[in-house]
């Protein structure tokens, strides 16, 4: 049987019980732990000025809070993942034998429309290395491009990637995604090479000025110190400033550039789908844009009757 929260059980003190079960148990990144304690807090500041007990929401208090951030003019993503937030929340406590409101569950979340990021050419690529000096910071740089267009990688697993997740001899490297699930991601040989010669030369002389020997990490920043996901898309936003490319180029389109030339070069949704590290193909599908002809030809030149 479930059971009211004790006097003294407070949103303030669930919360971190919650984000201590998300990241010890369900493994989630610290950015993503991160951004659950932000949407609660949040959640738990409008409890506050609205005067009602955020454990225990009415339907038309969860209503009234909604429209609150409608007001704020938040976008339907954001309302989204707050409201998401709060279930992951509210589905925590009833696991813990806790009362929870039955309102929660008769919330429906925006509609989202299923935009796709800014698609990034293989120019662009080209561009933004060429705009890259030939200093350490430069070719670390170059190497940040190359790694995520050559990869499909998020910049978050680029920032945690480290030098002993790279194998040279099999030609690929280690990442771990969402969930801290690893998959093994192949390199092309311009890849490979980049990285050996930045390993060899300008991230030595990186971790040198920070006075380190020895850090596991591959990108480091030019005070000798690992560069976390902030400071990768810091780096990257500045190049494609300096190259003069399209400024909604983000980390992202490199990784939605993967999977489209690897989608147009041939390769089937399912192995783009474990190289992107997704979960459901349906998510894969997201970063195609593969036209309707399309998919019609590839029916008819796979299927044995297509002919």
């Amino acid at each position: 049987m479930s059971e009211k929260p004790t006097a003294g059980t407070s949103l303030d003190d669930l919360v971190p019980r919650f984000l201590g079960n998300l990241e010890t148990l369900r493994k989630l990144s610290k950015h993503t732990v991160r951004a659950y304690g932000c949407d609660l807090d949040a959640y738990g500041a409008w409890a506050v000025r609205a005067g009602i007990d955020p454990l225990a929401p009415t339907h038309r208090e969860l209503r009234g809070y909604l429209a609150e951030l409608t007001r704020a003019r938040y976008s339907d993503k954001t309302i989204g993942r707050r409201l998401s937030s709060l279930r992951s929340f509210f589905r925590w406590m009833e696991r813990e034998g806790l009362d929870v409101p039955a309102s929660i569950s008769t919330i429906a979340s925006p509609r989202l429309s299923k935009a796709l990021p800014k698609a990034v050419s293989v120019d662009d690529v080209a561009r933004m290395i060429s705009a890259c000096g030939e200093d350490a910071v430069g070719r670390r740089d170059a190497l940040l491009v190359e790694l995520l267009f050559a990869s499909g990688a998020r910049i978050s697993e680029i920032a945690s990637l480290e030098v002993a997740d790279v194998d040279f001899a099999r030609g690929q490297v280690k990442l771990f995604g969402k969930g801290s699930k690893e998959r093994i991601v192949p390199l092309y040989p311009g890849a490979l090479s980049r990285l050996a010669s930045y390993l060899e030369g300008p991230r030595r002389e990186l971790l040198a000025r920070g006075g380190q020997r020895a850090c596991a990490s591959v990108f480091i920043s030019a005070r000798g110190k690992e560069m976390g996901a902030d400071a990768l898309r810091h780096a990257f936003a500045q190049l494609a400033k300096r190259a003069g490319v399209d400024e909604g180029l983000t980390p992202h389109s490199l990784r939605h550039g993967f999977a489209t030339e690897l989608l147009a070069g041939g390769a089937d949704l399912r192995s783009v789908q474990e190289l992107l590290g997704h979960a459901s193909l349906s998510t894969t599908q997201i970063y195609t844009h593969l036209s309707v002809d399309r998919l019609k030809d590839a029916a008819r030149q796979a299927h044995p009757r297509g002919e």
